[in-house]
């Protein structure tokens, strides 16, 4: 089940990069950001109210620096905008992906936030190599 998530994820984020990106180049890129989250406030709240059986108080007892995550989501969405607009929705998708295989192969490697440790090896970072030098020729102009 969580390849499936992760594939509608994956699908889900390009098309919201895509989306996001036009309708910004009509309202601007702040603005885009508040519509979104709003539109996704409005969309989770209502989910919540039909399926949520979490506890909100529960939130005193998180670690304050995973409350950032909303601050965060900001942060993604206006950035990929800005990369989208600039390089396209592939070379930028690209980019975004090799970074985030990255950064989570330092949170596993280090079991940090929580994570269990997995040994980042070299056999991956080769991995991210190839990624890497794959948007190299894909962006080669001849």
């Amino acid at each position: 089940m969580g390849i499936i998530f992760s594939i509608i994820a994956g699908i889900s984020m390009s098309l919201q990069g895509v989306f996001n990106t036009r309708v910004s180049e009509k309202i601007g890129l702040w603005e885009t950001n508040v519509f979104v989250q709003g539109t996704g406030l409005i969309l989770t709240f209502i989910i919540l109210l039909i399926a949520g059986n979490g506890n909100f108080k529960a939130i005193k007892e998180v670690n304050k620096l995973y409350l950032l995550g909303g601050a965060l989501g900001a942060i993604i969405i206006f950035s990929v905008m800005l990369g989208i607009s600039n390089m396209g929705p592939t070379c930028s998708i690209s980019i975004i992906l090799v970074a985030q295989l990255l950064a989570a192969g330092i949170i596993d490697s280090f079991g940090m936030f929580g994570a269990q440790q997995i040994k980042f090896a070299l056999s991956k970072f080769v991995g991210l190599g190839i990624m890497v030098v794959g948007i190299i020729v894909f962006k080669w102009e001849c």
